[in-house]
């Protein structure tokens, strides 16, 4: 099945290329602005990729650790409510979907760092 000419035009005109380049396994921090009544704030959220879906409606699920609560939050790659997304760290994972990490705690859901070349 292949998607409309006019569809992959407005697509593309659409797609988002100031984002850095992340795949699951990185910590990222994103800035979301956040609107308040009358005020908008950016608000960050930081903590790992654990999955990606690609195409003109990509997302990608981020998960953080909040007071010992798991909370996760899935952002729209392309929408205009993500400011800025910083990625912080790598870690060497050899899966796209990380959701084993939800049932894990502590140490055993640590991953192993990429070294970077500096």
């Amino acid at each position: 099945m292949s998607i409309n000419p006019i569809m992959q035009k407005l697509a593309a005109k659409l797609e988002r290329t100031d984002h850095p380049s992340f795949a699951p396994g990185d910590t990222v921090r994103v800035q979301v602005r956040i609107r308040e009544g009358e005020k908008e704030r950016l608000q960050a959220f930081e903590g790992m990729v654990i999955a990606t879906n690609k195409g003109p409606q990509a997302t990608f699920t981020v998960r953080k650790m909040s007071f010992g609560q798991g909370v996760e939050r899935i952002f729209p790659y392309n929408s205009k409510v993500v400011e800025r997304i910083e990625k912080l760290r790598s870690y060497e994972v050899r899966r796209s979907k990380l959701y084993y990490l939800r049932g894990l705690r502590g140490k055993a859901a640590r991953l192993h760092e990429v070294a970077r070349a500096s």
